[in-house]
């Protein structure tokens, strides 16, 4: 996905006139985002055609999209699952997002203009107030927002491609656990990314955005893999 792609959502896809086939792919591809398609629950073709409303060459074209990325797997008997996260997986994915985050936090504040973080404020804000609200889509869709428009600030198309993809093989397990401790208890280190932003601290900004993740994937980590549980 390159830096354009990243910024329209499926929401905004049909005001965009983009293709038939486009727009269904990012539809479905934010219910996966965003846990809409619980993991380990299977869906047939047919009913994601329903869901989508739309007609089953878009809807196949989609999913095979969604799978060449690892966000679908086929179960044959024209059945698709969201994966479920094992402890490898996630191990994997928090190696992997320790330097993309940093990098891209880094990269994003050496280049952020002050629209930008009054952009980024705004995003953190309606994050806040998601939180207050017990507003689970608000918090994981905000949460995610304000994540794109570092990635977008970074100009590193190639690296926010890597890091897109990984938040399709966490976010539907995100949104379990968040739907298990609740809003209240999903603190971030965004104020810390933004102060640091404002005041061109790049390295600062990269710790940020390193300890933001670990904070997100570690809750990630206990709650599908407990400490003490049985390998």
């Amino acid at each position: 996905m390159d830096g354009n792609a990243q910024k329209v959502t499926g929401k905004e896809a049909a005001k965009a006139q983009l293709p038939a086939h486009e727009t269904i792919y990012r539809k479905l591809r934010e219910q996966i985002l965003f846990g809409e398609i619980a993991p380990g629950q299977p869906v047939t073709i047919q009913g994601l055609t329903d869901r989508l409303n739309a007609g089953m060459t878009p809807v196949r074209e989609a999913i095979r999209r969604l799978t060449s990325e690892g966000a679908l797997e086929f179960q044959g008997n024209r059945r698709v699952i969201v994966p479920q996260l094992t402890a490898e997986n996630i191990a994997e994915i928090i190696y992997a997002r320790q330097w993309l985050e940093s990098h891209l936090g880094l990269r994003a504040t050496e280049r952020a203009e002050p629209a930008d973080l009054t952009e980024l404020t705004r995003l953190d804000d309606a994050l806040d107030k998601a939180i207050a609200r017990g507003d689970l889509q608000g918090y994981l869709e905000y949460n995610y927002r304000f994540h794109a428009k570092i990635y977008e600030l970074a100009q590193a198309p190639i690296l926010a491609a890597m890091a897109e993809g990984l938040w399709l093989r966490f976010g539907p397990s995100l949104r379990v656990v968040c739907g298990r401790i609740g809003t209240q208890n999903l603190p971030d280190r965004h104020k810390d990314l933004l102060h640091a932003m404002r005041t061109g601290d790049a390295e600062g900004a990269a710790r940020a955005c390193r300890e933001d993740m670990l904070q997100g994937m570690e809750q990630v980590r206990d709650m599908l893999d407990p400490p003490g549980a049985a390998n």
